[in-house]
């Protein structure tokens, strides 16, 4: 292992909920994978507005998440076998500690909803936080969790997230020895009814032209990996239901963080918020300075 990898490492954020500990097991996969270093890190705080009486009360409170941290640390290392587990405990916003570790980690891991969430929330407002700010590859896990190899689902819509998203999809899969289904949901706005419909438009010329620059996204990924099995589908939907429909019975979903269509002061775009809320399975919501090829 060279010295940048005895730098990084795979940083899963842990509270002691169930999300967390399969965000635990899951990092701990990637971790055995790419030879790297295991962080785990409890982020405790002070839970009520006004400020806390006195400086015991915080020391309590601290000793209360170390032995979170603890539990996560000795759960890890019961899933990453003999490989390095380190041990992180912050204060104040967890989604914060995060994204200050995404600047240095290969991956930051959650669980879709920890102890803060409300009942039924299918994902957290940390989790959706992170994903939408961070500076490496988000992924976000939840029920059902394969840790047993299957099928990556990328969305490939030409924006630069969505090519660094598909690098990361082809990646992963080789690390895996798992096969890639690349997916381009494409919408006909000729096809509208009423006054939203395009008129005097080829359609079928723009549909092969949108075809073709899906084929083209993915051709060098093929020249690059050609271990990996790439699948294409072209899928006449909005990206967001192709997606989530694509991300039954999947190993992950990988999205990038903002797509074409999204607006600019969007920080998170349309479909990775959907993909969040109701893929199938682990979500990797990948920016779009995350290098691609």
């Amino acid at each position: 292992m060279g010295d940048q990898n005895e730098m990084r490492s795979v940083f899963v954020g842990y509270d002691g909920s169930p999300a967390a500990e399969q965000a635990l097991q899951w990092g701990a996969a990637e971790a055995r994978l790419r030879g790297l270093a295991l962080t785990v890190c409890h982020v405790w705080h002070w839970p009520y507005p006004m400020r806390p009486p006195d400086k015991d009360t915080l020391e309590i409170l601290r000793s209360e998440g170390a032995i979170v941290a603890d539990e996560g640390v000795r759960k890890a290392r019961a899933f990453a076998g003999d490989l390095e587990v380190r041990w992180c405990l912050e204060q104040g916003s967890a989604a914060a500690a995060f994204l200050k570790a995404s600047r240095g980690a290969v991956m930051v891991v959650l669980g879709s909803r920890g102890h803060g969430g409300f009942e039924g929330l299918p994902v957290g407002s940390t989790a959706v936080q992170v994903a939408s700010h961070a500076s490496c590859p988000v992924v976000v896990v939840r029920s059902p969790t394969r840790l047993d190899g299957g099928r990556i689902v990328v969305g490939v819509d030409g924006s630069p997230a969505g090519d660094a998203a598909l690098g990361f999809a082809v990646e992963e899969a080789a690390l895996h020895h798992d096969p890639v289904t690349a997916v381009c949901g494409w919408w006909d706005p000729a096809a509208l009814p009423g006054p939203d419909r395009v008129p005097f438009i080829d359609t079928q010329a723009v549909r092969h032209e949108a075809i073709a620059r899906f084929e083209r996204a993915v051709a060098p990924w093929r020249t690059e990996r050609p271990e990996v099995l790439i699948e294409t589908k072209f899928i006449l939907d909005a990206p967001r239901r192709a997606l989530v429909s694509a991300s039954h019975g999947a190993a992950l979903l990988v999205v990038g963080v903002r797509g074409i269509g999204s607006l600019p002061q969007m920080l998170l775009g349309p479909v990775p918020q959907v993909a969040l809320h109701e893929a199938r399975c682990p979500v990797a919501v990948v920016p779009a300075s995350e290098p691609g090829r």
